[in-house]
């Protein structure tokens, strides 16, 4: 029994320990996304509703180019384990070439977003603010994805206090950035959504400059020499990301595509609807990023466990990180049902117009939010632990079934169909998000069962 404890005791300190920096540059990283929508807010509901659409498509581009540096976490991480820098930096360096040639890809659709937006049935004046948004805020990629590569780096090695400090201060800089630009404050010109625009790329510049400033100047990575001979191509490691990052990449199509077109089916019902289901979007998204933090972190100590080829450290690490989330989930949903009100009245002028019928739609989307914690919460984590298996592909079928064919039609019939208006779409949330949950959990005992280390 005494054994027991300490082993649990054990580890859950070594989850801990690498999951709570994640955790904390993860909701960092979801503050500037946060800045911008509760500074939109103050600014007026049209440019909130603008910059909750664009931000929506710029965050599906940014997810779905993540999915190389996500690739590299458990490569990476798996050389570590066998002790082959070489095979490390030849990883991260290819990492970043997948990450820009995806940017170069991406760039023509996202300055073109004002026209995608028209096609999808957004009013005029907000399509046009929501363009001008992302053709700045698009440049803003490049230093995001290159930074999630690094990241991908500072895992496999067990640092991750350096991606919290570094995403700390591309926060800071971010929070200042749009309180000047937005609002024209300190001097600065008077620019609005253009401002919010501007300092998200600076904030992302900033943080992928004191990444670098570390590997330039950090005396425990010279054995891994990762700023030398970057433009030298490695084809082995290229193949190897773009063969696991690919089904990663067609996963988080199918959620961000779930999320996004929800955006898209409200603006169908409303301005005031989008904009309150854009400010729950945004809490649940920052609820979401300490979910993201742990998975981050069963990724990695999975991967590590099987380049050691250590059965045991594999399951306790399993155990510990889905334990831990449970009581994570626990957590955040007694926080969103006793402060809904004033989480949701933070993002909002009290003497705007339309303030309190925002706070009434977004109240009753709150609680639902809530309900899907759980489903939001096991999802991704269980799916951090395939990845860490290397296991891409199978969970890469199960999310399309359960975003895009479950969950999509669900959100659009309750919301549509049945006319249950936005707690209808996000009740489609509960459905698909719980399919998924469902269906990766038995596929991660399956794998376990069949692994031989």
């Amino acid at each position: 029994m005494l054994d027991n404890i300490n082993w649990r005791r054990s580890s859950y300190r070594k989850t801990l320990i690498l999951a709570l920096p994640l955790i904390g540059s993860n909701v960092l990283q979801s503050i500037k996304h946060l800045t911008d929508t509760v500074m939109m807010g103050w600014y007026g509901v049209t440019e909130l509703a603008a910059v909750v659409l664009a931000a929506s498509l710029w965050s599906v581009m940014f997810i779905v180019g993540a999915s190389f540096g996500m690739a590299t976490v458990p490569l990476a991480a798996g050389a570590e384990g066998r002790r082959d820098p070489m095979r490390v930096r030849r990883l991260i360096r290819m990492g970043c070439w997948l990450s820009i040639l995806y940017c170069l890809i991406v760039f023509p659709p996202l300055w073109m977003g004002e026209t995608i937006m028209l096609v999808l049935g957004q009013k005029e004046n907000i399509a046009m603010l929501a363009g001008d948004y992302l053709r700045i805020a698009m440049l803003a990629l490049v230093p995001a994805l290159l930074v999630m590569t690094l990241k991908a780096f500072f895992l496999a090695i067990v640092r991750p206090q350096i991606i919290l400090w570094s995403t700390l201060a591309g926060a800071v800089l971010n929070v200042f950035a749009n309180y000047a630009l937005i609002f024209g404050n300190w001097g600065a010109p008077e620019l609005g959504v253009v401002g919010a625009a501007i300092a998200t790329v600076f904030s992302h510049c900033f943080s992928l400059f004191l990444m670098l400033l570390y590997l330039a100047w950090g005396r425990s990575f010279q054995a891994y020499n990762l700023l030398s001979r970057v433009l030298r191509p490695h084809w082995q490691s290229f193949k190897d990301i773009l063969y696991l990052g690919t089904p990663i990449g067609v996963t988080l199509v199918a959620e961000t595509t779930f999320f996004g077109c929800s955006a898209v089916m409200m603006g169908w019902i409303g301005t005031v609807t989008l904009a309150a289901h854009g400010i729950v979007l945004e809490i649940a998204a920052f609820m979401f990023m300490i979910y993201l933090g742990l998975a981050n972190a069963g990724t990695t100590q999975i991967s590590l466990a099987v380049g050691q080829r250590n059965a045991d450290e594999l399951a306790k690490a399993g155990r510990s990180v889905q334990h831990l989330t449970l009581g994570a989930v626990a957590i955040v949903i007694c926080i969103l049902l006793l402060f809904s009100q004033s989480l949701i009245a933070a993002f909002l002028d009290p003497d705007a117009e339309d303030a309190a019928v925002v706070l009434q739609i977004g109240m009753s989307l709150m609680y639902l939010c809530a309900i899907f914690q759980l489903a939001d919460a096991m999802q991704v984590v269980i799916l951090g632990l395939l990845r860490g298996l290397g296991d891409t592909k199978g969970p890469m079928v199960i999310a399309t079934f359960s975003y895009s064919l479950v969950g999509l039609p669900c959100s659009y019939i309750f919301g549509f169909v049945l006319e249950f208006g936005g707690p209808g779409v996000w009740a489609g949330f509960i459905v698909g998000l719980g399919l998924a949950a469902l269906l990766f959990t038995w596929r991660f005992r399956r794998r376990l069962a069949l692994l031989e280390l």
